[in-house]
Protein backbone atom coordinates (compact mmCIF):
# COMPACT_ATOMS: atom_id res chain seq x y z
CA UNK A 1 0.00 0.00 0.00
CA UNK A 2 1.49 3.60 -1.05
CA UNK A 3 1.41 6.84 1.19
CA UNK A 4 0.25 10.07 -0.26
CA UNK A 5 3.90 11.05 0.10
CA UNK A 6 4.76 8.10 -2.42
CA UNK A 7 2.03 8.97 -4.75
CA UNK A 8 3.10 12.85 -4.81
CA UNK A 9 6.24 11.93 -5.89
CA UNK A 10 5.75 9.60 -8.43
CA UNK A 11 3.27 11.73 -10.02
CA UNK A 12 6.00 14.42 -10.23
CA UNK A 13 8.63 12.10 -11.84
CA UNK A 14 5.87 11.14 -14.00
CA UNK A 15 4.98 14.21 -15.27
CA UNK A 16 8.78 15.93 -15.86
CA UNK A 17 8.92 16.72 -19.14
CA UNK A 18 11.91 18.68 -21.81
CA UNK A 19 10.79 21.88 -22.62
CA UNK A 20 12.74 23.53 -25.17
CA UNK A 21 13.51 27.21 -24.48
CA UNK A 22 11.38 28.17 -27.89
CA UNK A 23 8.94 26.95 -26.22
CA UNK A 24 8.38 29.14 -23.23
CA UNK A 25 6.67 32.05 -23.05
CA UNK A 26 8.34 34.34 -21.37
CA UNK A 27 6.79 34.60 -18.10
CA UNK A 28 9.27 35.44 -14.74
CA UNK A 29 9.54 32.88 -12.24
CA UNK A 30 9.35 34.46 -8.70
CA UNK A 31 12.34 34.87 -7.50
CA UNK A 32 11.09 33.05 -4.23
CA UNK A 33 10.71 29.60 -6.08
CA UNK A 34 14.10 29.65 -7.99
CA UNK A 35 15.56 29.88 -4.50
CA UNK A 36 13.42 27.20 -3.57
CA UNK A 37 14.61 25.01 -6.49
CA UNK A 38 18.53 25.95 -5.82
CA UNK A 39 17.69 24.59 -2.45
CA UNK A 40 16.52 21.58 -3.64
CA UNK A 41 19.74 20.78 -5.79
CA UNK A 42 21.60 21.53 -2.51
CA UNK A 43 20.16 18.03 -0.95
CA UNK A 44 21.10 16.53 -3.83
CA UNK A 45 23.32 12.74 -2.49
CA UNK A 46 27.02 13.44 -2.49
CA UNK A 47 30.18 11.07 -1.96
CA UNK A 48 31.81 12.17 0.86
CA UNK A 49 29.99 15.60 1.76
CA UNK A 50 31.48 16.91 -1.13
CA UNK A 51 28.85 18.90 -2.55
CA UNK A 52 30.35 19.35 -6.06
CA UNK A 53 27.86 21.43 -8.13
CA UNK A 54 27.71 24.78 -8.48
CA UNK A 55 25.09 26.98 -10.18
CA UNK A 56 25.43 29.90 -12.45
CA UNK A 57 22.48 32.01 -12.78
CA UNK A 58 21.79 34.69 -15.34
CA UNK A 59 17.92 36.53 -15.69
CA UNK A 60 17.24 39.69 -16.93
CA UNK A 61 20.39 41.75 -19.25
CA UNK A 62 22.74 39.08 -18.20
CA UNK A 63 20.17 36.20 -20.14
CA UNK A 64 20.19 38.21 -22.85
CA UNK A 65 24.24 38.78 -22.98
CA UNK A 66 24.53 35.55 -22.57
CA UNK A 67 22.94 34.75 -25.45
CA UNK A 68 24.58 37.19 -27.46
CA UNK A 69 28.21 35.68 -25.94
CA UNK A 70 27.07 32.06 -26.55
CA UNK A 71 26.17 33.15 -30.14
CA UNK A 72 29.46 34.63 -30.76
CA UNK A 73 31.39 31.91 -29.35
CA UNK A 74 30.18 29.33 -31.06
CA UNK A 75 30.86 31.95 -34.39
CA UNK A 76 34.40 32.14 -32.87
CA UNK A 77 35.08 28.52 -32.00
CA UNK A 78 33.27 26.02 -34.82
CA UNK A 79 35.55 25.46 -38.14
CA UNK A 80 34.11 27.83 -41.13
CA UNK A 81 32.53 24.16 -43.21
CA UNK A 82 31.10 23.01 -39.75
CA UNK A 83 29.28 26.29 -38.61
CA UNK A 84 25.76 27.84 -39.86
CA UNK A 85 23.62 31.07 -39.52
CA UNK A 86 21.13 28.36 -38.35
CA UNK A 87 22.46 27.45 -35.28
CA UNK A 88 24.40 30.82 -34.74
CA UNK A 89 20.44 32.16 -34.49
CA UNK A 90 19.25 28.94 -32.16
CA UNK A 91 21.96 29.73 -29.41
CA UNK A 92 21.07 33.54 -29.97
CA UNK A 93 17.48 32.98 -29.21
CA UNK A 94 17.36 30.57 -27.25
CA UNK A 95 17.25 32.68 -24.02
CA UNK A 96 14.29 34.76 -25.32
CA UNK A 97 11.38 33.05 -23.90
CA UNK A 98 12.96 31.57 -21.08
CA UNK A 99 12.93 32.86 -17.63
CA UNK A 100 16.03 31.86 -16.12
CA UNK A 101 18.94 30.02 -17.13
CA UNK A 102 21.12 27.74 -14.81
CA UNK A 103 24.86 26.94 -16.20
CA UNK A 104 25.25 23.55 -14.24
CA UNK A 105 28.69 23.16 -12.95
CA UNK A 106 31.03 20.41 -11.73
CA UNK A 107 32.96 22.01 -9.31
CA UNK A 108 36.01 19.27 -8.48
CA UNK A 109 36.73 19.18 -5.08
CA UNK A 110 40.22 18.79 -3.03
CA UNK A 111 39.61 15.22 -1.84
CA UNK A 112 41.20 12.73 -4.93
CA UNK A 113 39.49 9.68 -2.85
CA UNK A 114 36.13 10.78 -4.98
CA UNK A 115 36.46 9.63 -8.21
CA UNK A 116 35.25 11.80 -11.04
CA UNK A 117 32.34 9.92 -12.10
CA UNK A 118 30.93 10.27 -8.36
CA UNK A 119 30.89 13.94 -8.59
CA UNK A 120 29.40 13.94 -12.27
CA UNK A 121 26.80 11.55 -10.59
CA UNK A 122 26.22 13.77 -7.38
CA UNK A 123 25.56 16.63 -9.50
CA UNK A 124 23.43 15.43 -12.03
CA UNK A 125 21.32 14.35 -9.17
CA UNK A 126 21.40 18.19 -8.11
CA UNK A 127 20.01 19.23 -11.38
CA UNK A 128 17.17 16.44 -11.74
CA UNK A 129 16.21 17.94 -7.89
CA UNK A 130 15.58 20.90 -9.75
CA UNK A 131 14.03 19.61 -12.73
CA UNK A 132 11.54 17.91 -10.35
CA UNK A 133 11.02 20.93 -8.60
CA UNK A 134 9.79 22.79 -11.47
CA UNK A 135 8.33 20.44 -12.38
CA UNK A 136 6.04 20.26 -8.82
CA UNK A 137 5.88 24.06 -9.27
CA UNK A 138 4.56 24.65 -12.77
CA UNK A 139 7.97 25.54 -14.11
CA UNK A 140 8.98 24.11 -17.57
CA UNK A 141 12.47 23.12 -17.70
CA UNK A 142 15.09 21.95 -20.28
CA UNK A 143 18.49 19.98 -19.74
CA UNK A 144 20.50 21.36 -22.83
CA UNK A 145 24.39 20.26 -23.50
CA UNK A 146 24.02 21.37 -27.05
CA UNK A 147 26.39 24.28 -28.56
CA UNK A 148 29.27 25.57 -26.44
CA UNK A 149 28.36 23.40 -23.13
CA UNK A 150 31.41 21.42 -23.36
CA UNK A 151 33.75 23.45 -25.38
CA UNK A 152 36.80 25.22 -23.22
CA UNK A 153 35.95 28.07 -24.47
CA UNK A 154 33.03 28.30 -22.58
CA UNK A 155 34.60 26.90 -19.38
CA UNK A 156 37.31 29.63 -19.99
CA UNK A 157 34.25 31.98 -20.02
CA UNK A 158 32.84 31.41 -17.07
CA UNK A 159 36.55 30.92 -15.16
CA UNK A 160 36.27 27.54 -14.60
CA UNK A 161 39.65 25.61 -13.66
CA UNK A 162 40.76 22.80 -15.91
CA UNK A 163 39.15 20.15 -13.39
CA UNK A 164 35.86 21.44 -13.25
CA UNK A 165 32.79 20.55 -16.22
CA UNK A 166 29.72 22.19 -17.65
CA UNK A 167 27.47 19.70 -17.06
CA UNK A 168 24.44 21.15 -19.30
CA UNK A 169 22.57 24.71 -19.55
CA UNK A 170 19.39 24.56 -17.63
CA UNK A 171 16.63 26.72 -19.09
CA UNK A 172 13.68 27.34 -16.45
CA UNK A 173 10.31 29.18 -17.52
CA UNK A 174 6.67 28.46 -18.40
CA UNK A 175 4.95 26.82 -20.83
CA UNK A 176 1.50 26.71 -22.97
CA UNK A 177 2.59 23.36 -24.75
CA UNK A 178 0.95 20.35 -23.26
CA UNK A 179 3.47 17.24 -23.92
CA UNK A 180 2.85 13.53 -23.33
CA UNK A 181 5.34 11.34 -21.58
CA UNK A 182 6.67 8.16 -23.48
CA UNK A 183 9.34 5.54 -22.77
CA UNK A 184 10.84 3.20 -25.81
CA UNK A 185 10.64 0.00 -23.61
CA UNK A 186 9.56 -1.08 -20.83
CA UNK A 187 11.52 -1.39 -17.44
CA UNK A 188 11.32 -5.02 -16.73
CA UNK A 189 14.17 -5.07 -20.24
CA UNK A 190 16.54 -3.03 -18.28
CA UNK A 191 16.24 -4.60 -15.05
CA UNK A 192 17.80 -8.34 -14.25
CA UNK A 193 16.73 -9.95 -11.09
CA UNK A 194 19.22 -12.07 -9.04
CA UNK A 195 17.69 -14.82 -6.48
Amino acid sequence: MHNNTFEIVRAVIRNRRSTKAAAMNGLLIPENELEELLELAHWAPTHGRTEPWHFIVYEGAALKQFGQTHAAMYWQHTPEEKRNEASRDKLLHAVDKASHLLVAVMKRGANPKIPVLEEIAACSAAIENILLGATALGIASFWNSGGMTHHAALKEHLGLTADDMVLGLIYLGYTDEVKEGKRNTVIEDKVTRMK
